[in-house]
């Protein structure tokens, strides 16, 4: 039997057991069986490939796919619209697309280009510019600007603008004040990355007893966390795991 025929046999198979577990009409047998490549070519078109459209699940891996394949193409169309309409909107989301990238220059000067006018002391825009500071290696400008952020917007919250002001206060070697902000941040962060930073930040001082309670602590709570918290933590779990066994 040659390739091209075992192939083909394979794939009818495939979508014939599609066909069934599915549910649908037993008429695709039929045409896959008659059509070889054709059938299932028809079968595909026309049956599976509207059903993987509808499905969040299926389009969230294909977006993946095509991320690992063109990764700038996020990049490219929120330039292009940039390109269309020169609002702070489009200037927004090309600064992000361009943090994500590791396009910390482009992203700073977007964001400096958009903290204007009404919109010169917005906090979205204040914590976006303080992350690319942050990335260029310029942790004092980031707190710098984390302070501004503060000053004008008292009621602000962000859990990860916490996390890059002690990052930032950290990198500052102000041991005291990290530490301080470490304990705040630990109590409510919404993940393990905030204590394992934390842990880091102790283990590097000295403080090995304690820092190794906070790993111990992470693997505590995802252990009893659901799957999905425990693949969303996985770096900072394996992080902990291999301190824990040091």
């Amino acid at each position: 039997m040659g390739p091209i025929l075992l192939l083909s046999i394979l794939l009818q198979i495939g979508c014939g057991v599609h066909v069934v577990r599915t549910g649908r009409p037993l008429y695709w047998i039929f045409i896959l069986l008659i059509g070889s490549y054709i059938g299932v070519l028809v079968y595909l078109l026309a049956e599976v490939l509207p059903e993987l459209r509808s499905n969040r699940g299926a389009n969230r891996a294909l977006g993946r796919v095509r991320d690992r394949i063109d990764p700038t193409r996020h990049t490219r169309a929120a330039s292009r619209d940039l390109e269309i309409a020169d609002t702070l909107d489009n200037r927004r989301r090309l600064a992000e697309r361009k943090l994500e990238d590791g396009d910390y220059a482009g992203a700073e000067t977007l964001y400096r280009e958009a903290l204007r006018g009404l919109y010169a002391t917005d906090p979205t825009l204040m914590l976006g510019l303080a992350q690319a500071q942050f990335h260029r290696g310029e942790p004092s400008a980031a707190r710098e600007t984390l302070d501004a952020l503060i000053a004008a917007n008292p009621d602000f919250r962000s859990h990860d603008g916490h996390l890059l002001y002690a990052r930032a206060v950290e990198a500052g070697d102000d041991f005291t004040a990290a530490v301080e902000e470490y304990e705040a941040l630990v109590q409510d962060y919404p993940g393990e990355e905030a204590r394992v930073r934390y842990a880091g930040l102790l283990q590097r001082h000295g403080q090995t007893d304690k820092a190794k309670a906070l790993y111990a602590d992470t693997l505590r709570r995802v252990d009893l966390a659901p799957a999905y918290y425990r693949r969303e933590q996985r770096e900072w779990v394996d992080i902990a795991r291999r301190e824990v066994r040091a």
